[in-house]
């Protein structure tokens, strides 16, 4: 799939007709909350985002089509009426958005290992994205977490380059279906350049252990995370995520690059950097590997974007950061809160000489390029609404549920019998936001029927003959004896450096649920809600079967379809499972309860 250089002197003549005021615009892209009516018009602003948690008053597909439509309209009536393009994150479907089909994040789909299924990911994501006027979805990460502590570990497909180059562009080629000015396509963002995955543990400065830097950092504060920020902090929160990549450039260019260049090669037009370093120069600002590397060496044609206020880490001095970054190769700067500063900035800039016009010519030309390879100038009938949550799309994510299970134990529990008496415990099971983790309605995720979905217990109730042979305690407390039960344990939903931890291991009331239900239940089973292994290592013995269900998403049917037997588990480790604490960092010497491409299956009864 070629770059988008069709059209080239349509691009051109219109470069031709903008003032350098107008072409700093096309580079800004500022929150929706921070726009002040006109701006758009005024400044000739490229782009919009939501934020996490960046929704419409009353959040509801209707509300988003209408809020994001209101932001485009008002572009036509700049002077050029160049489009505007709008930008979320739909890391696992239109996640920010009630109703939205959610589906299971990125961890879970490389359990799946299947290419087929991801690009039907991508293509009903963009569907339901594009219903609501959206055309730029910050995703796929293809990030290679190699220190399973680090909060974003869930939005990594694998620990295997080859298996993330492969899944990242089957989800590229999903959202852009037939061709890329299609009015369902939806432009994904590659991210986050590079090796976000591999920084060294304690060298994020984002927080550096001050609770008290909340009150100078806008998104945090914006996101209500004052109150637990201590807590999580003592947790190991900000240690790992922003950090430093300690690494050679043969471990650069061998392990982390290669997805890159595979989006690429599937039509990738957006790429954004990422807010680690490289051996102590951030990424926002590293010329030698955006400009030499990505724009040369790999011959990327299209833009490059800025990570939320990404620029700002460059230097103490906001002109610098502005100058270093542009120099640096980015096109789109994300400016969430000040977008008038850094248009102003910018501006000086190119008057002072500091950035040459040569490169804002060429950052506007990319997005211009880009732009009209979607056919934005174009008149575009928008999808129905009807497509947002519909069957057909939930019962793609429901096929990727079951596909993700991991089954690493299982002594005589699975397939349940759909006649027996089964405890379902722990308090995950009853809670959608715990199948869905973060970035989910919200930016940290939260708990309770957040949006539409089935858990897991209406899932089971659902499935067997009758709803109350499954009896569910939150507890694991039951007066009853079973043959068998299934204990479902989460972790706590968290996005980025908020869900950094020093250890993985299971809390005191995960172990006590699982406790109470052993005393009731012949066989037992657990399943783990999370975005990556955790240390089980020395529980592992006293339960009779285990399931890896990761963050399902929405459709929990897909967790019962495999534990009672309609449909195999067939769900493969794309992360190596840790023995130990000292094990949660992948290296050479590191030992594994479970490795790569572990997971059993079971056997589907035949029905004669």
């Amino acid at each position: 799939m070629s770059q988008p250089s069709n059209n080239l002197n349509f691009v051109h003549n219109l470069l031709s007709q903008m003032t350098l005021a107008e072409k700093i615009g096309q580079m800004t892209q500022p929150e929706k909350n921070s726009v002040k009516p006109g701006d758009i018009a005024k400044y000739s602003l490229g782009s919009v985002l939501s934020g996490g948690g960046g929704n419409p008053t009353e959040n509801n597909p209707r509300n988003w089509r209408e809020m994001v439509l209101g932001f485009i309209e008002e572009a036509k009536q700049s002077r050029l009426k160049i489009p505007l393009i709008y930008g979320v994150d739909a890391v696992h479907g239109h996640n920010n958005m009630h109703g939205a089909t959610i589906f299971p994040h990125n961890i879970g789909l490389g359990a799946t290992r299947d290419v087929d299924l991801v690009r039907r990911i991508g293509r009903a994501t963009a569907l339901e994205v594009a219903a609501t006027g959206v055309r730029w979805d910050f995703a796929p990460a293809v990030s290679i977490p190699y220190d399973i502590r680090w909060g974003r570990s869930f939005e990594g497909y694998s620990q295997d380059t080859a298996l993330v180059s492969e899944l990242a562009a089957a989800y590229i080629e999903g959202l852009r279906g037939e061709n890329w000015n299609s009015p369902s396509s939806v432009l994904p963002s590659v991210k986050h350049f590079v090796a976000d995955g591999a920084t060294t543990f304690g060298s994020s400065r984002r927080i550096s252990g001050d609770p008290n830097a909340l009150q100078n950092d806008a998104t945090l504060a914006n996101a209500h995370v004052d109150a637990g920020m201590q807590a999580l902090l003592s947790q190991g929160a900000w240690q790992l995520d922003q950090g430093n990549s300690e690494i050679d450039e043969e471990t650069l260019r061998t392990v982390h690059l290669p997805p890159y260049q595979k989006a690429i090669e599937a039509g990738a037009l957006n790429i954004m950097t990422s807010y680690s370093s490289w051996n102590g120069v951030k990424m926002h600002g590293h010329s030698y590997l955006v400009n030499d590397v990505l724009k040369g060496e790999m011959g990327f044609e299209g833009f490059i974007v800025t990570d939320w206020e990404g620029i700002d880490q460059i230097d103490a001095d906001y002109y610098t950061c502005v100058v270093k970054s542009i120099n640096a190769g980015i096109d789109m700067v994300m400016v969430p809160f000040k977008y008038e500063r850094f248009i102003e900035t910018l501006s000086k800039a190119v008057e002072n000489g500091d950035v040459p016009l040569s490169r804002i010519d060429d950052a506007v030309t990319r997005i211009l390029k880009t732009k009209h390879a979607l056919g934005l100038f174009d008149e575009q009938e928008i999808p129905d609404l009807s497509v947002v949550g519909s069957r057909a799309h939930r019962e793609v994510a429901r096929e990727a549920v079951r596909k993700s299970q991991v089954l690493l134990k299982n002594e005589g529990v699975f397939p349940f019998s759909k006649t027996q008496k089964v405890l379902l415990a722990g308090s995950a099971a009853n809670d959608l936001g715990a199948q869905c983790g973060g970035w989910t309605i919200s930016w940290m995720g939260s708990h309770g029927q957040i949006t539409e979905g089935t858990n897991i217990l209406e899932a089971f109730r659902a499935t067997v003959a009758n709803p109350e042979l499954i009896q569910y305690s939150e507890d694991g407390l039951s007066t009853e004896t079973f043959d068998v039960g299934v204990v479902v344990i989460a972790e706590e939903p968290a996005a980025e450096g908020m869900g950094d931890r020093f250890e993985l291991k299971l809390t005191q009331a995960h172990l006590d649920v699982i406790a109470n239900a052993r005393k009731s239940c012949k066989k037992l089973a657990v399943l783990l809600l999370s975005g990556r292994p955790y240390v089980i290592t020395d529980h592992l013995p006293e339960w009779d079967a285990f399931v890896a269900s990761w963050l399902p998403g929405s459709e929990g049917q897909g967790v019962a379809d495999v534990v009672f037997g309609d449909f195999p588990f067939t769900g493969k480790l794309s992360f190596y499972w840790p023995y130990s604490q000292q094990d949660l960092k992948l290296a050479q010497e590191s030992k594994h309860l479970f490795k790569l491409g572990d997971g059993l299956t079971t056997r589907v009864p035949v029905t004669l």
